[in-house]
C-alpha cells in the first residue's frame, strides 16, 4: 500500500485523475491524503492553475489518448491560484478537506461523499455523489447517481450510459428535459427559469418532493421519485 500527504489548507482546489477507481471523502483535516495498492504508482503534488492543461479524447468508455501538458506563462504571471493534484494508474482512495473544490477523472468508477464545496466529475463507468453541497458538470459511462444539494450553473446538462437518478435538494423553478430508454419527456416545477437536461441510456429517475407539471406537446411524465424519509 502507497500512501502520500500534503497540506493544502481548508478549502483547496484538488484535482484527481485515476486510470482506475477512485472513492473520495471530505474530512475535518487540512491535509489531502491519498492511497493505493496499484502498482502502477501514485503522485500528489502542489501545482499552479497555470502548469495544468488537459487534452483527451473517448469513445465510449475507451479513451483513445489522454495527455497533461504544462501550459505556458504568456503573460509572465505567476501568481495563479494553487491546485492539488493527485495521479495513480489504478484504484485508490483519497481524503480531501471536506470544503474542498473538485475536479475528478476516472477511466473506472467514482464515489465521492462529504464535499462541501463544488465537484466536477468525469467516469469511464459509474458515478455516485452523495451528500455533496454544489455540482458542477458531471457524466458517466455507465449509471450517474447524483444526491447533492445545489446546482453550480442555471443551465445543465448531465449524461450517463446506464440509469441517471437525479436529486438535487433545492430544485425549484426548473425546466426539465429527458432523454432516456424510454423516449422523451419534459416538464417543469415552478416559473421554469433554469434549465436540466438528462440524457442517458438507460431510465433517467427524477427524485424530487416539488410539483412536476407535464409540457407539450405531449404531456409525458417520465419516472418520478419523492425524496427517502430521513
Amino acid at each position: 500500500m502507497t500512501l502520500r500527504s500534503i497540506p493544502a489548507g481548508t478549502n483547496p482546489n484538488v484535482i484527481i485523475k485515476a486510470g482506475g477507481s477512485v472513492t473520495v471523502t471530505g474530512h475535518e483535516s487540512d491535509l489531502v491524503t491519498a492511497e493505493t495498492s496499484s502498482k502502477w504508482g501514485l503522485k500528489v503534488e502542489r501545482r499552479s492553475e497555470s502548469e495544468i492543461g488537459r487534452a483527451r479524447a473517448a469513445v465510449g468508455e475507451h479513451v483513445l489518448f489522454d495527455l497533461h501538458i504544462k501550459m505556458p506563462d504568456l503573460n509572465g504571471k505567476t501568481n495563479m491560484e494553487d491546485v492539488i493534484v493527485v495521479q495513480m494508474g489504478g484504484d485508490g482512495v483519497v481524503s480531501v478537506p471536506a470544503s474542498s473544490n473538485l475536479k475528478i477523472y476516472t477511466g473506472m468508477n467514482i464515489t465521492v461523499q462529504n464535499i462541501k464545496g463544488k465537484v466536477d466529475a468525469y467516469s469511464g463507468r459509474g458515478l455516485t455523489l452523495r451528500d455533496v453541497f454544489c455540482l458542477g458538470n458531471a457524466s458517466a459511462g455507465g449509471t450517474l447517481t447524483i444526491d447533492c444539494q445545489t446546482l453550480a450553473e442555471n443551465e445543465v446538462e448531465y449524461k450517463a450510459g446506464g440509469d441517471l437518478r437525479f436529486y438535487i435538494h433545492d430544485l425549484t423553478s426548473t425546466r426539465i428535459r429527458v432523454k432516456d430508454l424510454g423516449g422523451y419527456w419534459e416538464a417543469r416545477i415552478g416559473g421554469g427559469e433554469k434549465s436540466v437536461y438528462l440524457k442517458c441510456g438507460g431510465d433517467a429517475i427524477l427524485v424530487t418532493d416539488q410539483k412536476v407539471e407535464p409540457l407539450p406537446p405531449d404531456y409525458i411524465l417520465g419516472r418520478i421519485e419523492k425524496p427517502a424519509a430521513s
